[in-house]
């Protein structure tokens, strides 16, 4: 039993009750009016999934209903589709009205089969609509500066310069090292823009050969090219209405950077084997981890393209500059792969977080997520702690070996605590490791008491709940 409810018009009482017995047995919850007037006074209260209606009724015929039922579907949010039952006469003002927005029509005298299979198919269509409505607004909240983590003032920057281009369709170029976001930025560009409805078209422009980067970009005709054998679109076309990010534009072989300078001042393109050209609108936002002033200079990225990409520069900061975020971020990680992991795991140790902010992070945010990922993987407590974190995090702390050498010490200072923290605990780890776990034998391997030995342990988070000696 479906449910879905129908709202059938028609002023002839028989095929009213016709119609309403068919579709009650399909399952359908069925309302029925004698009258566009009588339709519209139930519209509201009976909230419809669909109008099944007469073309030619006396008062407000089968039209004049579809464009009202629009209009009120459309101020409350819905969509409602609307299909007509019409004598073959009148076909053609039926397929007239499908211009106005009705699904279909069905023709008298009808099959009712044909009438349940157009029902089923509108409701079908309704609901991939509401799915796909869904799946947007989804999006959208998820890609929304909103879910950006870190309040740094390098980061509060790059959102009011984000919030000030987002409602412009300017072209943005987002310069940052590998890992900072710049995808995510991208979309929140997008999600945040009057495009948000329009697709969002991601290209890496670094992993396309350079034969292959035109037909990609403007798509082809078939018998193109040998093996072209049906029609393909390219991904301007895709994001007609959206925005296209070009990601990774550094890599762009210069005979691809001429035909993108024109395919973004002229807002047209010709697919490869075509000779027709194609309006298109798109917004552009390309990103790249070049110095692409370098790279122009250098003859090896087109100038005049560079400043077509680049009316407005969004600057990702790199980890290691907002080390701040750390925190936030890695709480945040920790919590979303506990949530998918189903780990109750609460955060980490405070020697474990220092030992994140010390960490230079050449990966950036990136990084950062795999290093949390695989930490709540592995982990069998509920917090993280140093031993959670891999061993090139945990090198940074690592006791120095017996024989003398020159001590490292970087410009930007170390944090001595978190140094020290870290080789207490491999210390403890080591003699629990070689006693077999007797914590009184490790205490005195150690040659402290087994209560400083207990309390160590509850410190560093390495308790099971048995703090006897054995």
């Amino acid at each position: 039993m479906s449910g879905e409810r129908i709202l059938v018009v028609d002023d002839e009482s028989s095929l009213r009750e016709f119609l309403s017995i068919l579709l009650e047995r399909d399952g359908y919850v069925v309302r029925a009016a004698p009258s566009g007037e009588r339709a519209l006074d139930l519209f509201d209260g009976f909230a419809p999934d669909l109008v099944l209606s007469d073309l030619n009724m006396p008062g407000i015929d089968g039209i004049e209903l579809l464009r009202q039922v629009k209009a009120r579907a459309l101020t409350a949010g819905r969509d409602v589709p609307f299909i007509l039952v019409t004598a073959y006469g009148t076909v053609a003002n039926a397929v007239a009205a499908t211009k106005e927005g009705a699904f279909d029509y069905v023709a008298k005298p009808f099959n009712n089969d044909e009438l349940r299979l157009v029902v089923r198919r509108a409701l079908a269509m309704r609901a991939l609509e509401a799915d796909n409505a869904r799946m947007r607004a989804e999006l959208g909240e998820r890609f929304q500066l909103g879910q950006f983590v870190g309040t740094s003032p390098s980061m509060q920057a790059v959102y009011a310069l984000v919030r000030r281009v987002m409602g412009t369709r300017i072209n943005c170029l987002l310069c940052g090292e590998s890992g900072t976001g710049k995808e995510l930025l991208a979309r929140a560009v997008h999600y945040g823009s009057d495009r948000s409805q329009g697709a969002f078209i991601a290209v890496n422009c670094g992993a396309i050969s350079e034969t292959l980067i035109e037909s990609e970009l403007f798509g082809y005709l078939k018998g193109a090219f040998t093996g072209a054998n049906q029609n393909k679109v390219g991904v301007f076309k895709a994001a007609h209405g959206g925005t296209l990010f070009l990601d990774e534009i550094g890599e762009m072989p210069l005979s691809a950077q001429v035909k993108l300078l024109r395919a973004i001042q002229e807002r047209k393109i010709t697919p490869v084997g075509g000779t027709v050209e194609e309006s298109v609108d798109v917004r552009i936002v390309a990103a790249t981890n070049r110095d692409l002033q370098a790279e122009v200079a250098q003859g090896r990225f087109r100038e005049d393209l560079y400043y077509r990409l680049n009316v407005v520069q969004i600057d990702m900061p790199p980890l290691r500059e907002r080390v701040e975020d750390i925190p936030a971020l890695a709480q945040h990680f920790i919590e979303k792969f506990a949530e998918e992991y189903g780990k109750p795991m609460r955060g980490a140790t405070p020697e474990c977080m220092r030992m994140l902010e010390t960490y230079a992070f050449p990966g950036n945010v990136r990084e950062l997520q795999n290093i949390m990922e695989r930490a709540v993987a592995l982990e069998s407590g509920n917090v993280l702690t140093p031993a959670s974190l891999p061993e090139r995090v945990q090198g940074q702390f690592a006791p120095a070996p017996d024989e003398p050498q020159e001590l490292e010490f970087p410009a930007g200072g170390i944090d001595l605590e978190a140094r020290v923290a870290a080789m207490e605990r491999r210390y403890l780890e080591k003699a629990l490791d070689i006693t077999g776990g007797n914590r009184t034998q490790a205490a005195k391997l150690l040659g402290i008491t087994f209560r400083s030995f207990r309390y160590r342990l509850v410190k560093f988070g390495m308790d099971t709940g048995d703090l006897s000696e054995s």
